[in-house]
């Protein structure tokens, strides 16, 4: 069976931000076993898993994403919408726009410190749209 569930989520500053619980509300019904895509509707953000227990892991990341693709680069044509824009879109294919996790006993299978990311790569951004797809 599949189920397939859109739902937006509120506006997150720019930055790495812990959305797994937001992602888990909207399942009301996580079958026993099965799998979860989360796709995100976006060019100038995000989705990764990783750490969600030391917030100074995703302060990191932005200052590593800011190194590797920093604003206002004179080579960049694409610059009507701001200087955060290209380097949105570069820092989202880095990331990518989509994780898939498998369920298990009813609960999203994720290790021990891991955790669902919403990378917003924009300084003012609005909510961000996401399609979950549950497989079961």
């Amino acid at each position: 069976m599949i189920n397939q569930i859109a739902f937006r989520l509120p506006a997150f500053t720019r930055g790495f931000h812990l959305i797994t619980h937001l992602v888990e509300k909207e399942i009301p019904s996580m079958p026993a076993q099965g799998i979860l895509h989360v796709f995100i509707q976006h060019t100038s953000a995000g989705l990764s898993i990783n750490e969600n227990a030391d917030p100074d892991v995703r302060v990191d990341y932005e200052t590593i994403f800011n190194k590797l693709v920093p604003e206002n680069d004179p080579d960049y044509i694409h610059t009507i919408e701001g200087p955060d824009d290209m380097p949105a879109h570069v820092k989202s294919s880095l990331v990518g726009s989509s994780i898939t996790i498998p369920i298990s006993n009813h609960q999203l299978n994720l290790g021990t410190w891991q955790g669902i990311y919403l990378c917003e790569f924009r300084n003012r951004a609005a909510g961000r749209k996401l399609i979950l797809t549950v497989y079961s």
